[in-house]
Protein backbone atom coordinates (compact mmCIF):
# COMPACT_ATOMS: atom_id res chain seq x y z
CA UNK A 1 0.00 0.00 0.00
CA UNK A 2 3.05 2.39 0.36
CA UNK A 3 3.80 2.27 -2.71
CA UNK A 4 0.49 3.22 -4.04
CA UNK A 5 1.60 6.67 -2.09
CA UNK A 6 4.87 7.56 -3.18
CA UNK A 7 5.72 5.54 -6.87
CA UNK A 8 6.10 8.22 -9.59
CA UNK A 9 3.93 7.11 -12.29
CA UNK A 10 3.61 8.89 -15.74
CA UNK A 11 0.31 10.37 -16.89
CA UNK A 12 0.19 8.24 -19.99
CA UNK A 13 0.49 5.18 -17.83
CA UNK A 14 -3.34 6.10 -16.47
CA UNK A 15 -5.00 4.44 -19.36
CA UNK A 16 -3.60 1.20 -18.74
CA UNK A 17 -4.45 1.43 -15.56
CA UNK A 18 -8.05 1.99 -15.61
CA UNK A 19 -8.53 -0.68 -17.85
CA UNK A 20 -6.35 -3.38 -15.54
CA UNK A 21 -8.77 -2.11 -12.98
CA UNK A 22 -11.99 -2.06 -15.13
CA UNK A 23 -11.43 -6.13 -15.84
CA UNK A 24 -11.12 -6.50 -12.16
CA UNK A 25 -14.03 -4.66 -10.93
CA UNK A 26 -15.88 -6.71 -13.59
CA UNK A 27 -14.59 -10.02 -12.54
CA UNK A 28 -14.67 -9.31 -9.20
CA UNK A 29 -18.40 -8.20 -9.07
CA UNK A 30 -19.64 -11.22 -10.38
CA UNK A 31 -17.85 -13.29 -7.70
CA UNK A 32 -19.23 -10.88 -5.67
CA UNK A 33 -22.83 -10.63 -6.90
CA UNK A 34 -22.38 -14.46 -6.70
CA UNK A 35 -21.60 -14.69 -2.87
CA UNK A 36 -23.90 -12.07 -2.18
CA UNK A 37 -27.04 -13.90 -4.11
CA UNK A 38 -27.17 -17.10 -2.92
CA UNK A 39 -27.04 -15.99 0.39
CA UNK A 40 -30.33 -13.58 -0.21
CA UNK A 41 -31.29 -16.40 -1.91
CA UNK A 42 -32.01 -18.39 0.95
CA UNK A 43 -31.62 -16.02 3.81
CA UNK A 44 -35.17 -15.67 4.72
CA UNK A 45 -35.89 -19.57 4.43
CA UNK A 46 -33.32 -19.97 6.61
CA UNK A 47 -34.62 -17.03 9.38
CA UNK A 48 -37.70 -19.06 9.07
CA UNK A 49 -36.78 -22.02 9.71
CA UNK A 50 -34.52 -21.12 12.92
CA UNK A 51 -36.63 -17.91 14.39
CA UNK A 52 -40.29 -18.59 12.76
CA UNK A 53 -41.62 -17.33 9.93
CA UNK A 54 -42.90 -13.75 11.95
CA UNK A 55 -39.55 -12.50 11.75
CA UNK A 56 -38.11 -14.28 8.16
CA UNK A 57 -38.11 -11.05 6.85
CA UNK A 58 -35.81 -8.83 9.09
CA UNK A 59 -32.99 -11.38 8.19
CA UNK A 60 -32.68 -9.63 4.77
CA UNK A 61 -33.59 -6.08 6.66
CA UNK A 62 -30.32 -6.64 8.78
CA UNK A 63 -28.45 -7.28 6.18
CA UNK A 64 -29.36 -4.24 4.25
CA UNK A 65 -29.14 -2.05 7.29
CA UNK A 66 -25.60 -3.83 7.55
CA UNK A 67 -24.36 -2.62 4.48
CA UNK A 68 -25.73 0.83 4.82
CA UNK A 69 -23.99 1.08 8.28
CA UNK A 70 -20.48 -0.60 6.93
CA UNK A 71 -20.35 2.28 4.47
CA UNK A 72 -19.57 4.60 7.26
CA UNK A 73 -15.97 2.67 8.35
CA UNK A 74 -15.32 0.76 5.10
CA UNK A 75 -14.95 5.09 3.27
CA UNK A 76 -13.12 6.53 6.47
CA UNK A 77 -10.74 3.67 5.34
CA UNK A 78 -10.68 4.39 1.78
CA UNK A 79 -9.87 8.09 2.66
CA UNK A 80 -7.44 7.13 4.72
CA UNK A 81 -5.40 4.29 2.38
CA UNK A 82 -7.15 3.98 -0.56
CA UNK A 83 -9.65 1.70 -2.57
CA UNK A 84 -8.36 -1.34 -1.85
CA UNK A 85 -7.89 -1.96 1.72
CA UNK A 86 -11.44 -0.53 2.10
CA UNK A 87 -12.74 -3.27 -0.69
CA UNK A 88 -11.06 -6.18 1.12
CA UNK A 89 -12.27 -5.17 4.49
CA UNK A 90 -15.74 -5.20 3.20
CA UNK A 91 -15.48 -8.04 1.38
CA UNK A 92 -13.67 -10.12 4.26
CA UNK A 93 -16.79 -8.72 6.54
CA UNK A 94 -19.26 -10.35 4.30
CA UNK A 95 -17.72 -13.66 4.72
CA UNK A 96 -17.28 -13.51 7.87
CA UNK A 97 -20.51 -12.62 8.41
CA UNK A 98 -21.65 -15.71 6.41
CA UNK A 99 -19.47 -17.99 8.18
CA UNK A 100 -21.55 -16.49 11.41
CA UNK A 101 -25.10 -17.63 9.28
CA UNK A 102 -23.56 -21.50 8.95
CA UNK A 103 -22.72 -21.18 13.02
CA UNK A 104 -26.14 -19.99 13.66
CA UNK A 105 -27.85 -22.85 11.49
CA UNK A 106 -26.00 -25.35 13.17
CA UNK A 107 -26.64 -24.29 16.41
CA UNK A 108 -30.34 -22.89 16.14
CA UNK A 109 -29.19 -19.52 17.74
CA UNK A 110 -31.05 -16.55 16.57
CA UNK A 111 -29.06 -13.96 17.76
CA UNK A 112 -25.97 -15.18 16.26
CA UNK A 113 -27.92 -15.31 12.96
CA UNK A 114 -29.10 -11.97 13.35
CA UNK A 115 -25.59 -10.72 13.69
CA UNK A 116 -24.34 -12.98 10.94
CA UNK A 117 -26.93 -11.41 8.55
CA UNK A 118 -25.82 -7.68 9.43
CA UNK A 119 -22.17 -8.41 8.99
CA UNK A 120 -22.92 -10.24 5.76
CA UNK A 121 -24.23 -7.02 4.15
CA UNK A 122 -20.21 -6.02 3.97
CA UNK A 123 -20.62 -8.28 0.60
CA UNK A 124 -23.33 -6.32 -0.52
CA UNK A 125 -21.01 -3.07 0.68
CA UNK A 126 -18.18 -3.93 -1.59
CA UNK A 127 -20.52 -4.41 -4.22
CA UNK A 128 -21.69 -0.83 -4.08
CA UNK A 129 -18.09 0.83 -3.57
CA UNK A 130 -16.62 -1.06 -6.70
CA UNK A 131 -18.97 1.49 -8.99
CA UNK A 132 -17.25 4.59 -7.50
CA UNK A 133 -14.00 2.52 -7.85
CA UNK A 134 -14.62 2.14 -11.79
CA UNK A 135 -15.04 6.09 -12.01
CA UNK A 136 -11.60 7.23 -10.01
CA UNK A 137 -9.34 7.51 -12.96
CA UNK A 138 -12.19 7.44 -16.03
CA UNK A 139 -12.06 10.20 -18.65
CA UNK A 140 -15.06 12.51 -17.87
CA UNK A 141 -16.78 11.56 -21.22
CA UNK A 142 -16.50 8.09 -20.29
CA UNK A 143 -17.25 7.99 -16.51
CA UNK A 144 -20.92 7.17 -16.84
CA UNK A 145 -20.49 4.07 -19.22
CA UNK A 146 -17.50 2.56 -16.93
CA UNK A 147 -19.62 2.98 -13.68
CA UNK A 148 -22.45 1.54 -15.77
CA UNK A 149 -20.38 -1.38 -16.56
CA UNK A 150 -19.41 -2.54 -13.26
CA UNK A 151 -22.86 -2.34 -12.43
CA UNK A 152 -24.43 -4.64 -15.55
CA UNK A 153 -21.43 -7.09 -14.08
CA UNK A 154 -23.93 -7.89 -11.20
CA UNK A 155 -26.47 -9.08 -13.30
CA UNK A 156 -24.52 -12.22 -14.12
CA UNK A 157 -23.88 -13.03 -10.59
CA UNK A 158 -27.51 -12.39 -9.77
CA UNK A 159 -28.84 -14.91 -12.05
CA UNK A 160 -26.30 -17.16 -11.77
CA UNK A 161 -26.09 -17.48 -8.08
CA UNK A 162 -29.24 -19.32 -7.55
CA UNK A 163 -28.42 -22.02 -9.27
CA UNK A 164 -25.21 -22.03 -7.59
CA UNK A 165 -27.56 -22.07 -4.32
CA UNK A 166 -29.15 -25.31 -5.16
CA UNK A 167 -25.73 -26.86 -5.50
CA UNK A 168 -24.27 -25.35 -2.49
CA UNK A 169 -27.00 -26.88 -0.54
CA UNK A 170 -26.77 -30.37 -1.79
CA UNK A 171 -22.88 -30.40 -1.66
CA UNK A 172 -22.76 -29.87 1.96
CA UNK A 173 -25.32 -31.81 2.93
CA UNK A 174 -22.99 -34.28 2.36
CA UNK A 175 -20.90 -32.14 4.65
CA UNK A 176 -22.95 -32.29 7.52
CA UNK A 177 -24.30 -28.61 7.79
CA UNK A 178 -28.13 -28.52 7.94
CA UNK A 179 -30.41 -27.74 5.05
CA UNK A 180 -30.24 -24.01 3.72
CA UNK A 181 -26.41 -23.33 6.00
CA UNK A 182 -24.42 -24.48 2.37
CA UNK A 183 -25.50 -21.79 0.46
CA UNK A 184 -23.88 -19.44 3.32
CA UNK A 185 -20.61 -21.27 2.93
CA UNK A 186 -20.49 -20.78 -0.79
CA UNK A 187 -21.15 -17.18 0.25
CA UNK A 188 -18.11 -16.82 2.09
CA UNK A 189 -15.76 -18.56 0.03
CA UNK A 190 -16.98 -16.28 -2.99
CA UNK A 191 -16.14 -13.22 -0.71
CA UNK A 192 -13.09 -14.74 0.52
CA UNK A 193 -11.80 -14.93 -3.58
CA UNK A 194 -12.92 -11.50 -4.22
CA UNK A 195 -11.15 -10.47 -1.14
CA UNK A 196 -8.04 -11.80 -2.11
CA UNK A 197 -8.40 -10.92 -6.09
CA UNK A 198 -8.40 -7.07 -4.98
CA UNK A 199 -5.60 -7.71 -2.75
CA UNK A 200 -3.14 -9.02 -4.87
CA UNK A 201 -4.03 -7.34 -8.26
CA UNK A 202 -5.93 -3.86 -7.96
CA UNK A 203 -2.18 -2.15 -8.01
CA UNK A 204 -2.06 0.88 -7.97
CA UNK A 205 -4.72 1.70 -6.50
CA UNK A 206 -6.94 4.17 -8.41
CA UNK A 207 -8.28 6.18 -5.76
CA UNK A 208 -4.29 7.17 -4.60
CA UNK A 209 -3.69 7.60 -8.46
CA UNK A 210 -7.00 9.64 -8.64
CA UNK A 211 -5.30 12.06 -6.05
CA UNK A 212 -1.60 12.57 -7.24
CA UNK A 213 -2.84 13.13 -10.73
CA UNK A 214 -5.16 16.40 -8.96
CA UNK A 215 -2.42 17.53 -7.61
CA UNK A 216 -0.02 17.83 -10.06
CA UNK A 217 2.18 20.49 -9.98
CA UNK A 218 1.24 21.62 -13.71
CA UNK A 219 -0.65 20.50 -16.54
CA UNK A 220 2.60 20.12 -17.71
CA UNK A 221 4.05 18.11 -15.29
CA UNK A 222 5.43 14.54 -16.90
CA UNK A 223 4.97 12.65 -13.80
CA UNK A 224 2.24 12.63 -11.25
CA UNK A 225 2.63 13.72 -7.76
CA UNK A 226 3.02 11.83 -4.81
CA UNK A 227 -0.95 11.15 -2.98
CA UNK A 228 -1.46 14.01 -0.63
CA UNK A 229 -2.12 13.67 2.87
CA UNK A 230 -5.82 13.24 3.91
CA UNK A 231 -6.25 15.56 6.45
CA UNK A 232 -8.05 13.75 9.28
CA UNK A 233 -11.84 13.83 9.92
CA UNK A 234 -12.74 13.26 6.24
CA UNK A 235 -15.47 11.37 7.70
CA UNK A 236 -19.68 11.96 7.24
CA UNK A 237 -19.79 15.21 8.92
CA UNK A 238 -17.16 16.81 6.24
CA UNK A 239 -19.61 14.62 3.49
CA UNK A 240 -22.41 16.46 4.92
CA UNK A 241 -20.56 19.75 4.59
CA UNK A 242 -19.59 19.09 1.00
CA UNK A 243 -22.60 17.57 0.33
CA UNK A 244 -24.53 20.92 0.97
CA UNK A 245 -22.87 23.11 -0.85
CA UNK A 246 -22.79 21.57 -3.76
CA UNK A 247 -26.18 21.70 -5.68
CA UNK A 248 -24.98 18.97 -8.12
CA UNK A 249 -23.63 16.43 -5.24
CA UNK A 250 -27.36 17.22 -3.49
CA UNK A 251 -28.49 16.15 -6.87
CA UNK A 252 -26.97 12.91 -7.63
CA UNK A 253 -27.07 11.71 -4.08
CA UNK A 254 -30.80 12.37 -3.68
CA UNK A 255 -31.52 10.48 -7.08
CA UNK A 256 -29.59 7.69 -5.72
CA UNK A 257 -32.07 7.52 -2.48
CA UNK A 258 -35.11 8.21 -4.10
CA UNK A 259 -34.90 6.28 -6.91
CA UNK A 260 -33.76 3.33 -4.33
CA UNK A 261 -36.69 4.10 -1.90
CA UNK A 262 -39.63 4.23 -4.47
CA UNK A 263 -37.63 1.19 -6.12
CA UNK A 264 -38.15 -1.02 -2.81
CA UNK A 265 -41.19 0.15 -1.74
CA UNK A 266 -43.06 -1.18 -4.64
CA UNK A 267 -41.12 -4.18 -5.11
CA UNK A 268 -41.37 -5.61 -1.47
CA UNK A 269 -44.81 -5.61 -1.88
CA UNK A 270 -45.45 -6.87 -5.19
CA UNK A 271 -45.37 -10.40 -4.73
CA UNK A 272 -48.19 -9.89 -1.56
CA UNK A 273 -50.02 -8.35 -4.31
CA UNK A 274 -49.52 -11.18 -6.76
CA UNK A 275 -50.48 -13.82 -3.95
CA UNK A 276 -54.19 -12.07 -3.97
CA UNK A 277 -54.96 -13.33 -6.83
CA UNK A 278 -52.75 -16.69 -7.61
CA UNK A 279 -52.94 -19.57 -5.26
CA UNK A 280 -50.22 -21.22 -3.28
CA UNK A 281 -49.62 -23.52 -6.17
CA UNK A 282 -48.77 -20.87 -8.83
CA UNK A 283 -47.49 -18.07 -6.75
CA UNK A 284 -44.19 -18.64 -6.44
CA UNK A 285 -43.61 -19.21 -10.07
CA UNK A 286 -45.06 -16.31 -11.04
CA UNK A 287 -43.57 -13.89 -8.53
CA UNK A 288 -40.07 -15.25 -10.51
CA UNK A 289 -41.58 -14.52 -13.24
CA UNK A 290 -42.20 -10.88 -12.32
CA UNK A 291 -39.15 -10.16 -10.58
CA UNK A 292 -36.79 -11.37 -12.94
CA UNK A 293 -38.37 -8.77 -15.28
CA UNK A 294 -37.79 -6.15 -12.44
CA UNK A 295 -34.08 -7.21 -11.86
CA UNK A 296 -33.54 -7.23 -16.38
CA UNK A 297 -34.66 -3.61 -15.64
CA UNK A 298 -32.78 -2.57 -12.83
CA UNK A 299 -28.91 -4.31 -14.47
CA UNK A 300 -29.39 -5.73 -17.62
CA UNK A 301 -29.68 -1.85 -19.44
CA UNK A 302 -27.78 -0.13 -17.25
CA UNK A 303 -24.92 -0.16 -19.76
CA UNK A 304 -27.60 1.68 -21.78
CA UNK A 305 -28.32 4.56 -19.32
CA UNK A 306 -24.31 5.09 -18.63
CA UNK A 307 -24.20 5.57 -22.48
CA UNK A 308 -27.29 8.00 -22.17
CA UNK A 309 -25.50 9.64 -18.98
CA UNK A 310 -22.50 10.16 -20.68
CA UNK A 311 -24.32 11.47 -24.01
CA UNK A 312 -27.08 13.41 -23.35
CA UNK A 313 -26.10 14.60 -19.50
CA UNK A 314 -26.52 12.99 -15.86
CA UNK A 315 -29.04 15.43 -15.30
CA UNK A 316 -31.56 14.49 -18.37
CA UNK A 317 -31.29 10.58 -17.52
CA UNK A 318 -32.06 11.59 -13.68
CA UNK A 319 -35.19 13.18 -15.01
CA UNK A 320 -36.07 10.56 -16.98
CA UNK A 321 -35.14 8.08 -14.64
CA UNK A 322 -37.73 9.88 -12.63
CA UNK A 323 -39.99 9.39 -15.67
CA UNK A 324 -40.10 5.98 -15.53
CA UNK A 325 -40.58 5.58 -11.89
CA UNK A 326 -43.62 7.64 -12.07
CA UNK A 327 -44.91 5.51 -15.39
CA UNK A 328 -44.20 2.69 -13.25
CA UNK A 329 -46.01 3.67 -10.11
CA UNK A 330 -48.91 4.46 -12.49
CA UNK A 331 -49.06 0.91 -14.30
CA UNK A 332 -48.65 -1.05 -11.65
CA UNK A 333 -50.98 0.81 -9.35
CA UNK A 334 -53.72 0.67 -11.78
CA UNK A 335 -52.88 -3.20 -12.83
CA UNK A 336 -55.82 -4.36 -11.04
CA UNK A 337 -55.60 -8.43 -11.14
CA UNK A 338 -53.41 -8.37 -14.71
CA UNK A 339 -49.90 -10.44 -13.85
CA UNK A 340 -48.93 -9.08 -17.73
CA UNK A 341 -49.27 -5.41 -16.67
CA UNK A 342 -47.89 -5.67 -13.18
CA UNK A 343 -45.08 -7.22 -14.62
CA UNK A 344 -44.78 -4.18 -17.56
CA UNK A 345 -45.15 -1.94 -14.38
CA UNK A 346 -42.04 -3.86 -12.32
CA UNK A 347 -39.82 -3.40 -15.58
CA UNK A 348 -40.25 0.34 -15.70
CA UNK A 349 -39.62 -0.02 -12.06
CA UNK A 350 -36.11 -0.79 -12.40
CA UNK A 351 -35.43 0.96 -15.41
CA UNK A 352 -36.07 3.91 -13.43
CA UNK A 353 -33.81 2.80 -10.39
CA UNK A 354 -31.31 2.05 -13.20
CA UNK A 355 -31.29 5.38 -14.59
CA UNK A 356 -31.54 6.96 -11.13
CA UNK A 357 -28.68 5.18 -9.90
CA UNK A 358 -26.05 5.55 -12.73
CA UNK A 359 -26.84 8.98 -13.06
CA UNK A 360 -26.41 9.86 -9.79
CA UNK A 361 -23.86 7.69 -8.14
CA UNK A 362 -21.76 9.63 -11.90
CA UNK A 363 -22.78 13.02 -10.69
CA UNK A 364 -22.01 12.76 -7.29
CA UNK A 365 -18.71 11.29 -7.91
CA UNK A 366 -17.35 14.24 -9.93
CA UNK A 367 -18.98 16.84 -7.93
CA UNK A 368 -16.71 17.03 -4.96
CA UNK A 369 -13.10 16.79 -4.19
CA UNK A 370 -11.26 13.84 -4.71
CA UNK A 371 -10.10 14.02 -0.92
CA UNK A 372 -13.55 13.62 0.63
CA UNK A 373 -14.88 11.80 -2.43
CA UNK A 374 -14.70 8.51 -0.31
CA UNK A 375 -16.46 9.71 2.57
CA UNK A 376 -19.24 11.14 0.30
CA UNK A 377 -19.96 8.50 -1.05
CA UNK A 378 -20.33 6.40 1.92
CA UNK A 379 -23.19 8.87 2.82
CA UNK A 380 -24.49 8.10 -0.24
CA UNK A 381 -24.65 4.25 -0.05
CA UNK A 382 -25.76 4.94 3.60
CA UNK A 383 -28.24 7.39 2.43
CA UNK A 384 -29.59 4.97 0.11
CA UNK A 385 -29.57 1.72 2.38
CA UNK A 386 -31.27 3.09 5.10
CA UNK A 387 -33.96 4.54 2.79
CA UNK A 388 -34.78 1.19 1.14
CA UNK A 389 -35.17 -0.18 4.37
CA UNK A 390 -37.17 2.70 5.62
CA UNK A 391 -39.12 1.85 2.63
CA UNK A 392 -39.59 -1.58 2.94
CA UNK A 393 -40.18 -1.58 6.65
CA UNK A 394 -43.21 0.96 5.85
CA UNK A 395 -44.95 -0.29 2.64
CA UNK A 396 -46.20 -3.70 4.82
CA UNK A 397 -48.08 -1.50 7.06
CA UNK A 398 -49.70 0.74 4.37
CA UNK A 399 -50.66 -2.40 2.23
CA UNK A 400 -52.14 -3.57 5.37
CA UNK A 401 -54.32 -0.70 5.64
CA UNK A 402 -54.82 0.93 2.69
CA UNK A 403 -53.96 -1.49 -0.32
CA UNK A 404 -51.23 -1.70 -3.18
CA UNK A 405 -52.83 1.09 -5.14
CA UNK A 406 -52.10 3.23 -2.40
CA UNK A 407 -48.48 2.22 -1.71
CA UNK A 408 -47.65 3.23 -5.12
CA UNK A 409 -49.13 6.42 -5.12
CA UNK A 410 -47.16 7.56 -2.04
CA UNK A 411 -44.05 6.10 -3.46
CA UNK A 412 -45.09 8.38 -6.79
CA UNK A 413 -45.29 11.30 -4.52
CA UNK A 414 -41.91 10.74 -2.84
CA UNK A 415 -40.34 11.13 -6.35
CA UNK A 416 -41.51 15.30 -5.98
CA UNK A 417 -38.48 16.72 -4.18
CA UNK A 418 -35.90 14.72 -6.93
CA UNK A 419 -37.92 16.56 -9.60
CA UNK A 420 -37.61 19.73 -7.67
CA UNK A 421 -33.78 19.42 -6.99
CA UNK A 422 -33.62 18.10 -11.08
CA UNK A 423 -35.28 20.98 -12.71
CA UNK A 424 -32.68 23.84 -11.14
CA UNK A 425 -29.63 24.58 -12.88
CA UNK A 426 -26.52 22.44 -11.76
CA UNK A 427 -23.48 23.71 -12.36
CA UNK A 428 -20.79 21.63 -12.30
CA UNK A 429 -17.15 22.56 -12.54
CA UNK A 430 -13.79 20.76 -11.39
CA UNK A 431 -13.78 20.60 -7.77
CA UNK A 432 -10.39 19.30 -7.05
CA UNK A 433 -8.99 22.75 -8.51
CA UNK A 434 -11.74 24.94 -7.03
CA UNK A 435 -10.87 23.60 -3.78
Amino acid sequence: MATDLVAPLAASDVAPIQRRTLRLLFVTQIIGGIGVTIGVTVGALLAADIAGTAVAGLASSAAVVGGALLAVPVTRLMTARGRRPGLVVAYLTGAAGGALVVLAAVTRWVPLLFLGMLLFGGGSAANLQARYTAVDLAAPARRGRQLSLIVWATTLGAVAAPNFATLADRTTSGWGLPPLAGPFAFSAVALVLAAGAILALLRPDPLLTARRLATAATPATPVLAPAPTVRRGAGMRAAWSVVCTRPAARLGIVAVAVGHLVMVAVMVMTPVRLHEWHDDADVLRVVGLVLSLHIAGMYALAPLAGWLTDRVGRRAVILGGVGLLLAACAVAGTAGHHTARLSVGLFLLGLGWSGTMVAGSTLLSESVPVGVRPSVQGLSDLTMGLAGAGAGAVSGFVVEVAGYPVLTGLAAVAVVPLVTLALRPVPVGAPDKED
